[in-house]
């Protein structure tokens, strides 16, 4: 069988990836980057750090894909019918992991995001693994055979979240901003290249809106990759304020 590092030169040789992987001692992003628009949120969370601490094992994956969920007014978002029991994690606070069995087989994870009192979510579709290949490989009783192997890895809703051992019993309601907490996302430095957005997949209801985010050209983006030709990329949120222009048009 040939050896998890070599899969991780070869992935790390491809220039469309990510960089090389992060410092291992990463705080937590604040509670202030998830108070925003489910949009921002999704943007800047692209070529940040998911961060799993198992006992002395450290889960590291960068998030290359994304999708926003806008609350009330979205009908595809589990906070549309209202507060329940079960989504009121998204409406706050900011910053928690909101966690949901799907299809009878795989968990799916979400942080909320807006003001306490308003609902709102990212759900995290796709990560590039980086630290701990082995261990997300056992979590996820996967082998690893081939190099091409190494993108089904986390790459989906489901194969993260069980690569990271993240389940509603352990995690739901979290606070990822907490530095005591097992499960955080981080800053590590990286700059990501192009981002581009499509509409969300998967779902039925208000599948049109382009509110699916991800890394243009990473590999271990899951489903669709490439961005609808009439709103081929986001641009600039800073360009297009400065334009006047609404950057999620």
């Amino acid at each position: 069988m040939v050896l998890v590092n070599h899969f991780r030169r070869k992935v790390m040789m491809n220039a469309s990836l990510s960089t090389a992987p992060p410092r291992l001692k990463l705080p937590s992003l604040p509670r202030s980057f998830y108070d925003r628009d489910p949009r921002l949120v999704s943007f800047d969370l692209l070529g940040k750090v998911l961060a799993r601490r198992n006992g002395r094992k450290l889960l590291m994956g960068r998030i290359v894909e994304v999708e926003a969920y806008l609350g009330q007014d979205d009908p595809a978002a589990h906070s549309f019918v209202g507060r329940t029991a079960r989504n009121a994690v998204l409406w706050g606070p900011p910053g928690l992991a909101y966690v949901y069995f799907i299809y009878g087989n795989h968990y799916c994870f979400n942080v909320s995001c807006l003001p306490d009192g308003e609902a709102g979510g990212v759900l995290f579709r796709a990560l590039e693994p980086l630290v701990g290949i082995n261990e997300m490989a056992r979590a996820r009783e996967f082998s690893l055979e081939e190099a091409k192997d190494l993108r089904k890895l986390t790459s989906g809703p489901g194969r993260l979240a069980e690569a990271l051992g993240i389940t509603c019993e352990r995690d739901h309601g979290k606070d990822l901003t907490s530095p005591r907490s097992d499960l955080w996302i981080a800053e590590d430095g990286f700059r990501p290249g192009d981002i581009h957005k499509t509409p969300r997949i998967g779902i039925t209801k208000a599948a049109e809106l382009p509110l699916r985010f991800l890394l243009a050209g990473n590999r271990f983006v899951s489903g669709r990759t490439v961005a609808p030709p009439e709103k081929p990329r986001i641009e600039s949120r800073r360009s297009a304020r400065r334009d006047g222009r609404d950057p999620f048009s």
